[in-house]
């Protein structure tokens, strides 16, 4: 078996976009999961494949017809959410449907399933091309710089919205903010593992890493390996089974989660046995 992996491109490329998406995914999941929002990247990865699906259709660059309608469909989502009109999870349940019957139906005048739409569905670090580097690189770096700038703001309406509102953040714009970026992380997570497990990429590391009851920063820092470290076993690992690559790295994933939670249930008991 040869073991040079790295003598194929689109190895290479996968691993390069993977790296870059497994990094910025936990930076933005963190905040969802702590604002008890984590279903928003599965309601606009839905959202994406409406737009994929509208590239397909029309010939465009499937990557950019979902980043502008994941986009639109956030600022739609958080008008409902915040005019309380709808509560949160009912204007992410109207999203998911609808965009899936959107999909459904563009896809139906586009003659269907094909290849292409598999790997955006499931993800394929083959069709992974340069252009797709450069480009998750650029927005991932505008995501890293955006969160940087609003790192406090974010980390205040995250734990007590009405108190940050009080003290005068316009948690409004914020929210905005967020819910921009995670439309963003979540077309950019497309390539790697598919829109079908966008979800898992975004939210399980955070979860995983919420287990060990560390502070905040070393919770995204715990988050960000285990994060790293699934896509680029999953990347190795499906490339020599020849496996989904994005089933893979979510597996892998999980696994981690498994082992966590079996530590720091035995740390406890034990803890508990001694007092």
């Amino acid at each position: 078996m040869d073991i040079n992996i790295f003598q194929y491109g689109f190895m290479v490329r996968g691993l390069e976009a993977g790296v870059i998406v497994a990094l910025i995914a936990p930076a933005i999941g963190i905040f969802l999961v702590l604002r008890r929002y984590s279903l928003i990247a599965d309601t606009l990865a839905h959202v994406s494949l409406a737009g994929i699906a509208l590239g397909l259709l029309l010939g465009l660059n499937p990557i950019f017809t979902a980043v502008g309608l994941t986009s639109l469909s956030t600022i739609g989502i958080e008008r409902l959410r915040t005019t309380k009109k709808v509560y949160g999870e009912s204007s992410l349940a109207l999203f998911l449907s609808g965009s899936l019957a959107v999909a459904v139906i563009l896809l139906s005048l586009a003659n269907g399933l094909n290849t292409n739409l598999f790997s955006y569905l499931f993800g394929s670090i083959v069709t992974v091309t340069m252009s797709d580097v450069y480009t998750i690189l650029t927005l991932s770096c505008i995501v890293s710089l955006i969160l940087c700038i609003f790192y406090k703001e974010l980390i205040y309406i995250s734990f007590d919205e009405e108190a940050a509102k009080a003290s005068g953040i316009p948690t409004r714009l914020i929210n905005y903010i967020l819910i921009l970026l995670t439309a963003l992380v979540v077309t950019l997570s497309i390539p790697i593992v598919g829109i079908l497990l966008i979800s898992a990429l975004v939210v399980i590391p955070i979860i995983s890493a919420l287990q060990l009851k560390k502070g905040f920063s070393s919770t995204i820092m715990i988050a960000e390996c285990i994060s790293v470290f699934s896509v680029i076993f999953g990347i190795i690992v499906s490339f020599y089974w020849n496996l989904s690559t994005g089933g893979t790295i979510v597996l892998t994933m999980l696994a981690l989660f498994i082992m966590i939670l079996f530590f720091t249930s035995k740390k406890k008991r034990i803890s508990s046995n001694i007092t």
